[in-house]
């Protein structure tokens, strides 16, 4: 089968997941009753499948989709804060068409990029359960597969970070015990790419000034020079 045809079929496995009866229930409920500023917009309301090209030399990682951004748009980090500093970053460095993501027919393209996460369904109040992440994490393990060609892995934010390294155990790939989250973190995996680490761009770490543009640029534009892309 071809590479992008079984990527499809997974995507679309993905957006008809209802293993997690808790998130199930909490993504229909915000879908239903939405919030005042998007009332008048039709929900996703479902699981969010990975977006980009399963070919892309960059895979990045993030945690969930927001209840008002993933979970409205159905396209990862689109309609919420976290995602205009991503889409910008990636733009900035050649990654995108386009430097904001506002919804899944806005025109936008990755460039050599996929864009995924440890879970699929918005989580209340923004925490997972373990069990949940649990049963999310085949679907991880199944792209990381499928995404062969890449040469850059982004984690954004510890969560991530920790999901990305329990795949690799999963994958049967050999454990580095010296990884330990930091932003700016760099390390070259035994399987022949890197792994790149980043606080996530959550308001708590954009308004605080825990994460500024800058600290965020350095993380894209060391992955642009690793990925080959300019």
């Amino acid at each position: 089968m071809h590479l992008r045809d079984e990527f499809q079929r997974l995507e679309q496995e993905i957006v008809g997941c209802r293993r997690c009866p808790r998130l199930v229930e909490w993504r229909e409920k915000v879908a239903r009753e939405k919030v005042r500023r998007f009332r008048k917009q039709e929900y996703w309301g479902r699981p969010v499948p990975a977006f980009g090209e399963p070919e892309a030399a960059l895979v990045i990682v993030g945690l969930a989709p927001a209840a008002h951004g993933g979970n409205r748009t159905g396209r990862m980090f689109t309609g919420d804060r976290s995602g205009e500093w991503l889409f910008e970053a990636l733009y900035r460095f050649g990654f995108s068409n386009l430097a904001a993501s506002v919804s899944g027919d806005d025109g936008l393209v990755l460039r050599q990029c996929l864009i995924t996460a440890a879970l699929r369904c918005a989580p209340p109040d923004n925490k997972p359960l373990a069990e949940e992440m649990n049963n999310c994490r085949s679907y991880l393990i199944r792209e990381l597969q499928l995404a062969s060609r890449r040469t850059v892995v982004v984690a954004l934010g510890q969560i991530a970070f920790r999901a990305f390294g329990r795949t690799r155990l999963e994958m049967g790939e050999q454990p580095i015990k010296q990884l330990k989250f930091r932003h700016g973190g760099e390390w070259l995996l035994p399987e022949g790419f890197i792994l790149l680490s980043s606080y996530h761009p959550s308001q708590q770490n954009t308004q605080t000034g825990k994460l500024t543009r800058s600290m965020f640029y350095d993380i894209f534009r060391r992955a642009a020079l690793i990925a080959g892309v300019s």
